[in-house]
């Protein structure tokens, strides 16, 4: 992770957990630590896809001690939620593409020391038995809009199951439908369009951490 992304990645988990991480200091554990490891195990494991693209692992499993774990239990759900955006965040700077969601998980090892930590990082498809499971879009709100296997509507109208307040979007913009294991975008003729990672699509099928753009409103597509 570049170091400025690295730095986000830090203050944006400390004004999330404010006082229970620095509880979990105490341990001598970072959470900044765990993100350096992860993004270099992204770098060191990468692979290269069927179309050519890179491809990074997206599944994430840090085995830490009994002392650490106590120390965690209040910002786990956060910590995972950050660690998870932060793989996202890596992948984007570098071009990385992932085979399925991004997934974060704790392990205990009842051996392990305080303040020590080891990750496995591997490379796992949607298909391999994970399932990729109900998939989301991350508003500019923060909010986030569950998608099921329903056809979703994105536009101006009211009728829209999707509502955006933003001029330069259609009244009926585009559509997410359900894709086999997963979700793709229609444009359905919009004036200013729709684009994933900057780049105008009539039809797109999403991948974990996709930027959608609908006019001048951004979104991410997280598949799980």
């Amino acid at each position: 992770m570049h170091a400025v992304g690295l730095k986000g990645f830090e203050r944006r988990l400390e004004r999330m957990v404010e006082g229970a991480f620095a509880v979990a200091f105490r341990s001598g554990l970072r959470p900044v630590e765990l993100g350096r490891r992860l993004t270099r195990e992204m770098d060191n494991n990468r692979s290269v896809g069927v179309k050519g693209q890179p491809v990074a692992p997206n599944s994430f499993t840090f085995w830490i001690g009994p002392d650490d774990h106590e120390q965690f239990a209040e910002i786990y759900d956060s910590l995972r939620r950050e660690l998870a955006d932060a793989a996202r965040e890596h992948a984007r700077d570098e071009g990385y593409r992932f085979m399925g969601p991004v997934e974060v998980e704790f392990e205990v090892d009842p051996k392990r020391r305080a303040g020590t930590f080891e990750l496995a990082a591997r490379l796992r498809s949607s298909g391999d038995g994970a399932g990729s499971g109900p998939g989301s879009l991350v508003l500019p709100t923060g909010e986030r809009f569950t998608l099921a296997q329903a056809v979703v509507s994105v536009g101006r109208m009211a009728e829209c199951n999707l509502v955006l307040a933003d001029p330069n979007v259609s009244r009926n913009h585009a559509e997410i439908r359900p894709d086999g294991d997963g979700y793709k975008v229609f444009d359905l003729g919009s004036t200013n369009g729709t684009k994933i990672n900057g780049i105008r699509v009539q039809e797109h099928v999403l991948s974990d951490g996709d930027e959608i753009a609908f006019g001048n409103t951004t979104m991410r597509f997280e598949a799980s």
